[in-house]
């Protein structure tokens, strides 16, 4: 049973914020009439029940709040005034520029440069006055922990690409590594060494003296500077531009920085450089202090766009609600392995809960990352979508000893993450006699590794380029005294729907498999891997060989859901049997109560009904 801590507010002051009121100073004492300038002003004399009401406009700097709350009936909040937009930008905007000169464009010493007439190059100048204490032009994107980078296996690039960034009217250039590549490169820029000049060139050839453009030039834009403030509120804020670098350290657009009881609602976090939202104790090199307390902070509602590394990170935190979020676009630095790279990434996750969230078009990321010592989460009725370039969508990570549930979930389109040319050609009846899986093709709807006693029941899983359900035993990874076997999963109820080689993949008997439905499945679709040689098996076989499976069935149907409207529609060619309900779930993916039977899947769907189309967003956002 989850925690539910939240109370509600009595305020014994506020403090008004208006950038631009014509009396806005912040040696004002905060009244509407006479408002503070800035955020950080008031962050600065705000005390425990106080509220901080910020007016619409946009504010260019890092609020760093002075003090937390003392409890849950003392926070201190943070937040829009009346639902006015309310953007803080951790960027300043740029007007001067002149032409960039004595660089050369072309691709070798001896290039034509006939062939780079009437390519414009912008020199920016760097103002020292907007980059004191931190200038992201400077700085790498990975600069503290390298040790689990395997250099062998991944393009380098984005790592050693610089954390600043250029926008043109609000929409990010494309960082190069070479002042030639502008010329193979509209909408680019490129940093030289010192960190001191960018260099840009528009789409178009354009003049940037047509366009708004900002540098980035902060870390964070909403950030404690001291760890462990706890019971802060943020609520109905944008905040955007941050110049974050790649975890770890976990920090964020906007930064709980190790405090506890926090509560992120209604904010929209747009393009971070590397991670949006830091909830839990930012890094592994941190001890952990006796009594300290990490997790229990609340984030719903929110919209996170674009952040380039990960949406939402938290390091060893416990009681979570992670509710009605959207995070979309997620991974586009392409910087999946250096291990913190998700929608979601969470380590050592104990009694939280995520619910009701949608996490779509990540690049070559999870959607949701449980790494290491998970227990007593519930993950359920969330929609994961769109996995370009991904291994899979959920991934479950050296996870031993207590149960995680994961129901009513719709896992859906995962392309996988793999060099295609790599994998060998069977020409004839060549790949007949292998005994086991290839390791090179994924693309999972959900994937363990070293992990035991996962509970998955009533997820619809479908368009997996790989496999619906994939799992690994790693036996030498002893954490904390044995290693994984990938045992006692539970598989109750779940509908698997066209994944490209098979439904699930085990990697031994040792599991429970009961209910679950498949549909446009191919040969083979349901295997255990070892002993060698491999089980390839239909569901008869299953049934008999395996002893799985006995009350579920292949079923006739068409399911299509359109990504950017969230709808789904679903085409029955014949009545779905019920199978018993899981004991552990009571409530179908929009919350309704189920009885002791129900049609795999997240779903009930009328017998009468042969055709249905309904939306399947599961944000509940005016609550």
């Amino acid at each position: 049973m989850f925690e539910f801590w939240e109370v509600d507010q009595k305020y014994d002051r506020e403090i008004h914020v208006d950038t631009n009121h014509p009396n806005a100073s912040d040696d004002n004492d905060g009244t509407p009439s006479r408002p503070l300038k800035t955020i950080n002003a008031a962050a600065q004399i705000a005390t425990p029940g106080t509220r901080v009401l910020i007016h619409g406009g946009t504010y260019r700097e890092t609020v760093q709040p002075a003090r937390g709350g003392t409890s849950p009936e003392k926070m201190i909040s943070y937040e829009a005034y009346q639902g006015e937009e309310v953007i803080i930008k951790a960027s300043v905007e740029v007007k001067d520029f002149k032409p960039s000169v004595g660089w050369r464009l072309t691709r070798g010493f001896r290039g034509d440069p006939e062939k780079t007439k009437g390519i414009k190059v912008w020199e920016i100048e760097l103002d020292p006055e907007d980059f004191k204490g931190y200038n992201p032009f400077c700085a790498v994107n990975i600069l503290h922990d390298r040790l689990f980078i395997e250099y062998d296996k991944t393009d380098m690039t984005s790592y050693l690409n610089r954390r600043g960034m250029v926008f043109v009217d609000g929409k990010p250039m494309k960082q190069v590594p070479l002042y030639y590549m502008l010329s193979e490169q509209e909408n680019a820029y490129w940093v030289e060494a010192n960190g001191q000049k960018v260099h840009i060139r528009l789409a178009g050839d354009d003049d940037p003296r047509n366009h708004t453009i900002e540098v980035t030039n902060r870390e964070q834009c909403f950030a404690p500077k001291v760890p462990f403030l706890s019971y802060i509120r943020v609520k109905g804020l944008t905040l955007a531009h941050a110049a974050t670098g790649a975890p770890v350290p976990q920090r964020g657009a906007l930064s709980c920085y190790r405090g506890h009881h926090w509560i992120i609602e209604d904010c929209v976090i747009d393009w971070a450089n590397g991670t949006a939202i830091d909830c839990g104790n930012e890094c592994w090199h941190h001890p952990i202090i006796e009594g300290q307390i990490i997790g229990h902070s609340i984030i719903r509602r929110n919209i996170i766009k674009d952040a380039g590394v990960c949406g939402i990170a938290g390091l060893y935190v416990s009681n979570m609600l992670v509710e009605d979020n959207l995070i979309i676009g997620t991974g586009w630095q392409r910087m999946e392995l250096s291990w913190e790279a998700a929608g979601i990434k969470f380590h050592n996750s104990q009694n939280s809960l995520i619910r009701r969230n949608v996490i779509k078009e990540c690049y070559g990321c999870d959607a949701l990352w449980l790494d290491v010592a998970n227990h007593n989460n519930r993950i359920t009725s969330n929609v994961f979508i769109d996995g370009i370039e991904s291994r899979e969508h959920l991934f479950i990570e050296c996870t031993r000893d207590d149960e995680n549930l994961v129901d009513n979930n719709i896992i859906w389109n995962v392309e996988g993450r793999y060099d295609k040319n790599a994998v060998p050609k069977e020409p004839g009846s060549s790949g007949w006699y292998k005994t086991t899986e290839l390791p090179i093709p994924n693309g999972y709807g959900i994937y363990l590794e070293g992990s035991d006693r996962v509970r998955m029941v009533n997820n619809l899983i479908g368009k997996c380029n790989k496999a619906g359900f994939f799992a690994k035993v790693v036996a030498f990874r002893l954490h904390p005294k044995r290693g994984g076997t990938s045992r006692v999963n539970k598989f109750f109820n779940n509908l698997f729907y066209d994944c490209g080689e098979a439904a699930i993949i085990l990697p031994n008997e040792h599991n429970t498999v009961e209910g679950n439905a498949y549909a446009k499945m191919p040969p083979g679709y349901l295997r255990v891997m070892y002993p060698e040689p491999e089980m390839c098996l239909d569901l008869p076989t299953w049934q008999e060989f395996c002893g799985f499976d006995k009350t579920g069935y292949t079923c006739d149907l068409e399911i299509n859901i359109n990504s950017d409207d969230l709808t789904m529609e679903i085409e029955l060619k014949e009545e779905l049997s019920e199978v018993a309900s899981d004991e552990k779930v009571c409530t179908d993916y929009f919350g309704n109560e189920v009885g002791d039977k129900r049609i795999p899947g997240p779903f009930a769907i009328s017998k009468k009904e042969r055709k249905v189309r309904f939306s399947i967003d599961p944000r509940k956002l005016d609550e």
